[in-house]
């Protein structure tokens, strides 16, 4: 029964956001109502102390992240920057290539270690531009978002800094650069097949006669009589928010340590901070801000005149994206702390291949959580040394394990309560019953690479 309140909770939050209800309002729905069939009296406190607790830390941390991508979207739009990279594009591509180019575009701003909200701001104004020249359906725009954005620079690919790469080190003492060949392997296995659906989909657009869509939401805004600046420049914002994001990255621990004491004198205590925790996270907002000014530093004559419209537009953007995320954040800590959860876990145990029973118990949390990086976690913080014994007793090296969990980690996650799914549907100006099917596609995609990763070191011993 505990299983089935748990399982059932997750089901009505898919449901909702499918049916394109708010998750800010059901997350706590749902968790709290799991709560209630498990034990009534721990409602109140479930709420105040589990939920909210990790609801406004996940605020406190990246809502700063969610805002300036925001504000940094909002200006490559008004700038014409967007534009003036598709145009670019389409010059030296052709329009039959305008889902290869935001898939490379994506891949490389998260290769570089953007985060993916930060990239779905960013590259949306002008994937919208390049799909409707291209006359493609806007209700593409996600899934190819997703695929270069949320799959293999995210967890696949030897030596990406995002976070779910990192993770799995700290578990198997292992680096980012883990089982790099199973690593191309499988990021050639997703890029291939994301980009051969995509291309059918959109095949199948043009035979029935569907375009780009009109009385759409979200729209960029970029005036159409607006002169476009040099593409390289238009550019040059995107490419140094990924280099200002690697060299903060070093930066940051050079200048502050492992950890950092603040003493200012209306304090009452000096306020310590782990710098190791908040690198990563500082580094993004301090590239943003050089992004953002190199943007109206550019072009402040272009966007002036819409620049505070324009501001609080991202701000609206940013605050529903962040709050959204958030509440997705406090329902998996609600539900991982069920009964239900832990008997789930017990259950996925008894599966007896070690690298199989790795990935389906940390793409199964993960889808549960909406969370990779969150279902990774709780699956490795509770089954890791499992992992490892088993691993050792088969031969298995646990550069394989660190690869199979990132990788896992991103399947199932992007289920339709996933906060990263919910921030680019939002941004993108669409709905689950409009888009979400095509992202789930690329979801299949990237499970089943797991297993090809898997399947290629049992046949043929590469790591």
């Amino acid at each position: 029964m505990s299983v089935i309140i748990a399982l059932a909770a997750l089901t009505l939050l898919m449901v909702a956001a499918y049916r394109g209800y708010s998750v800010i309002l059901f997350a706590p729905i749902a968790a709290l109502g799991a709560v209630l069939l498990t034990d009534p009296s721990a409602v109140a406190p479930v709420f105040t102390g589990v939920f909210m607790e990790k609801m406004v830390g996940f605020v406190k941390l990246y809502f700063p992240v969610f805002l300036l991508g925001a504000v940094f979207g909002k200006l490559i739009e008004l700038s014409g920057f967007s534009r003036s990279i598709v145009a670019a594009a389409i010059r030296l591509l052709g329009t039959r290539q305008a889902m290869l180019v935001i898939v490379l575009v994506c891949a490389l701003l998260t290769y570089g270690g953007v985060s993916l909200f930060v990239v779905v701001f960013a590259v949306y104004p002008f994937a919208a531009e390049m799909f409707r020249q291209s006359n493609i359906p806007k209700r593409l725009i996600p899934a190819t978002i997703a695929l270069g954005a949320f799959s293999f620079t995210m967890d696949a690919l030897p030596g990406t800094p995002q976070i779910q790469n990192i993770i799995p080190s700290t578990f198997f003492n292992t680096t980012a650069w883990a089982a790099p060949w199973l690593g191309v392997i499988g990021t050639i296995f997703v890029f291939c097949a994301g980009m051969l659906f995509l291309q059918r989909q959109r095949n199948k657009a043009q035979r029935t006669g569907e375009g780009y869509g009109s009385e759409l939401r979200n729209e960029p805004e970029t005036a159409p009589d607006i002169k476009l600046p040099n593409p390289w420049i238009a550019l040059s914002p995107l490419l140094m928010v990924g280099l200002m994001n690697l060299l903060f990255t070093r930066w940051i621990p050079l200048w502050y340590g492992k950890t950092h004491s603040l003493s200012l004198p209306g304090m009452a205590a000096p306020v310590t901070t782990d710098i190791a925790k908040l690198t990563a996270i500082w580094a993004v907002q301090a590239a943003l801000l050089v992004g953002i000014v190199m943007v109206l530093v550019f072009a402040f004559q272009t966007i002036r005149g819409k620049l505070a419209e324009g501001s609080k537009s991202a701000v609206s953007g940013a605050l529903l994206a962040a709050m959204n995320t958030a509440s997705e954040y406090g329902f998996g800590a609600v539900i991982a702390s069920l009964p239900g959860f832990l008997v789930l876990s017990g259950w996925l145990k008894s599966i007896p291949d070690p690298l199989v029973n790795e990935a389906i118990t940390v793409t199964l949390l993960a889808g549960i959580t909406g969370s990779a990086s969150g279902g990774m976690s709780i699956a490795l913080a509770a089954m890791s040394e499992t992992f490892i014994s088993a691993a050792h007793a088969a031969n298995i090296p646990l550069e394989v394990l660190h690869r199979v969990a990132a990788m896992a980690s991103g399947g199932m996650d992007t289920l339709p309560h996933n906060g990263a799914v919910i921030t680019l549907l939002a941004v993108t100006g669409l709905t689950h019953r409009e888009a979400y099917k095509d992202i789930f596609c690329i979801t299949l995609i990237k499970t089943l690479a797991v297993f090809v990763v898997i399947g290629t070191f049992y046949a043929t011993g590469i790591v």
